[in-house]
């Protein structure tokens, strides 16, 4: 989470880009101040995801910032660190003194409430006693409820230090490809050629990687998770795990789209086991490497920087895998750039990962027996190697980051870009001459990063760049002023891009647009397509790839005239002398979607309400009674979610 020191509203628009923030007046009927009722949603809803602030005591009226300020701010902080400490109300206490910050404006005092990430430990952090029911989740610019499904992989992530070390049940040696068996314990031998477990029967060998268990206060024993995944036959495997997948594709252009010239997955051909697997996969990916070797005392040295980095980042995404998650293991190989994906989330924060030591791996087991034989690094030194490896070459820095929808899974991209490239350059001198000269070196950093992807976050800038938040934020407003970049999208779904490029709007810029994109073209090629899910079958699942299906895809999109139709309506209900009632409301939601669909931020927008209270408290209600239909009715959180005026059919 950013930290960030507000001295004026603009800060608080700033802070809006680079970081969670729910606005909230927190005024209480006598109007000197009182914790709102959804402020808790809010704070289980940033802890069980990156963090954020709480601002009590201003007014966001369409996307602008008013002080209302709060009188009695005593009586709010005592109020939220006792409720904050009160476990029938909050399961943990993340808030301290240090927590609240007053902030003045103008003589009037708001209330800033750091609300940070919770560790894999805590979380969920639920809401009543009840975690199946009242854990929440940040979603764009509202607070969702976790999924049972959801909640109960959050809970066995807080349980388990790893999830490869149980015994199954019913499983034994005739599940495993002994093959697979016999290569590892040949390349184990080669590499200690004296090593006693040499002489180990299978079974006892296998105990001593981690592959077989004895539990020794029930005296169980057999397979463990690790053994199977690692060797195991992947009919074996699919039974114990039924969404597991493994995905390799060399495709031939820098392009998103799905042709391949080589492609390895569970095709009955081979064991499909994860130790197969990270063989042929490492064979492939440096297979016609272009990186000059190095001389050390003479001797050339095959295994360069690139090499390692490329092992450490297929080990990472193996053994940071949750098999039980809905999406596959996929690598890509492409001539501009290499692509990783494991299904899971990170168990760390991403900032943490990225300076390396501090670990905390999924699978245990899996990643000991993968550096038994050399394959992966010392855990919590992968991801510090893999940027290493790629500074060694002067090449952009890798991409990491986390996909929340439709499935939860982890995303490395290795680009094989200069940091610099010359025709970026060229193009910037060429075009913008007499602005690009003036630029400061993080101005000007900041604009090749942009240029050199398809669309970044404010969030990816950064990372990139190690620039403060702050200041790239003022670097981002002044470059899109000067017109050298472009802004697609508010808030924190804003994405940036170049000028002449045309970026559907995200309704979540980190979620379901960009992983239908994680794979980017070339910026000079306008080229877009589903990337992240080709092992789902787009006939089965049209609401994972609605871009497949333009029959299926609605249309939200509103010209000049539908839009103005759309304001007179609101128009007519914010006008009224009188607050309208609540079916007077739903009334107008309905007019308003009449024979069109209309994504829920318009709707917040044109009726000045917040997105989240009005999908709880009007277009829920609306959905179920029948008087609404979904434009992703699967898919209720789906980031394109849109509604339209259900159509009654006589009969």
């Amino acid at each position: 989470m950013t930290n960030f020191s507000l001295s004026s509203l603009d800060d608080i628009a700033l802070l809006r880009e680079s970081s969670e923030v729910e606005c909230k007046l927190g005024l209480g009927k006598d109007g000197n101040g009182e914790v709102p009722k959804d402020l808790w949603e809010s704070y289980s809803a940033f802890a069980n995801t990156d963090g954020g602030y709480i601002v009590l005591g201003l007014k966001e009226k369409a996307h602008k910032f008013s002080v209302v300020g709060i009188k009695n701010i005593e009586k709010i902080k005592t109020a939220l660190l006792t409720t904050a400490n009160n476990k029938h109300k909050v399961s943990i206490n993340l808030l301290s003194n240090n927590s609240l910050s007053e902030v003045e404006f103008d003589g009037k005092t708001i209330l800033v409430i750091s609300v940070p990430r919770a560790k894999r430990q805590e979380r969920p952090v639920y809401l009543n006693g009840n975690p199946l029911r009242n854990s929440f989740i940040r979603s764009h610019e509202s607070d969702l409820k976790l999924s049972e499904e959801q909640v109960k992989r959050l809970l066995a992530e807080q349980i388990e230090t790893s999830r490869d070390s149980e015994i199954l049940n019913n499983y034994g040696m005739e599940d495993l490809d002994i093959e697979a068996l016999r290569v590892y314990r040949q390349t184990y031998a080669n590499l200690n050629p004296t090593h006693p477990w040499n002489e180990l029967d299978n079974t006892a060998f296998l105990h001593r990687i981690g592959g077989w268990r004895v539990n020794r206060e029930d005296g169980k024993h057999g397979l463990t998770v690790a053994g199977l995944l690692m060797f195991g036959l992947h009919t074996s495997i699919q039974e114990q795990f039924p969404n597991y997948m493994l995905d390799y594709q060399e495709r031939p252009e820098a392009k998103t789209e799905l042709r391949w010239v080589d492609r390895l997955t569970l095709d009955g051909s081979w064991s499909g086991n994860l130790f197969d697997f990270s063989r042929k996969v490492y064979r492939k990916l440096v297979n016609d490497l272009k990186v000059p070797f190095k001389l050390e005392q003479g001797v050339r040295q095959e295994d360069t920087p690139v090499h390692v980095a490329l092992r450490e980042a297929l080990a990472n995404a193996i053994v940071h895998s949750d098999y039980t998650g809905r999406a596959s293991l996929l690598v890509v190989k492409r001539p501009d750039m290499y692509g990783f994906r494991n299904p899971g989330l990170m168990r760390i924060p991403i900032e943490i990962a990225l300076n390396g030591g501090e670990a905390d791996c999924r699978n245990r087991s899996l990643a000991q027996m993968f550096r038994y034989v050399k394959f992966g690094e010392q855990a919590g030194s992968g991801i510090p190697q893999i940027l290493d490896g790629w500074r060694s070459q002067h090449w952009k820095l890798p991409l990491l980051r986390e996909v929340r929808e439709p499935n939860e899974q982890t995303v490395l991209e290795l680009k094989m870009i200069d940091l610099y490239p010359p025709e970026i350059i060229d193009f910037l001198n060429k075009n913008f001459a007499d602005k690009f000269s003036l630029l400061t070196e993080l101005e000007r950093t900041v604009v090749i990063t942009v240029y050199s992807d398809y669309y970044l976050t404010h969030s990816q800038i950064c990372a990139q760049t190690s620039g403060y938040t702050r200041e790239v934020t003022l670097a981002l407003v002044k470059l899109e002023k000067l017109g050298i970049i472009k802004s697609t999208g508010e808030q924190k779904s804003k994405v940036y891009h170049r000028p002449e490029l045309e970026i559907p709007t995200p309704e979540n810029a980190s979620g379901q647009f960009l992983a239908e994109h994680v794979f980017v073209a070339n910026p000079d090629k306008n080229t877009v397509g589903p990337d992240l899910h080709p092992d789902l079958h787009p006939d089965l699942h049209p609401d994972l790839h609605p871009d497949l299906h333009p029959d299926l895809h609605p249309d939200t999109k509103l010209d000049k005239h539908r839009w103005e139709e759309l304001e007179k309506i609101a128009g007519e209900i914010k006008s009224s002398a009188k607050r309208p009632s609540k079916e007077a409301l739903f009334l107008a939601i309905t007019d308003m979607c009449s024979e069109r669909y209309v994504t829920l931020n318009d709707l917040a927008f044109l009726l000045e309400k917040k997105p989240d209270t009005l999908r709880k408290n009007y277009l829920n209600l609306l959905v179920s009674e029948g008087r609404l239909s979904l434009a992703y009715p699967t898919t209720r959180n789906h980031p394109k979610q849109a509604y339209t005026k259900t159509i009654k059919i006589k009969t």
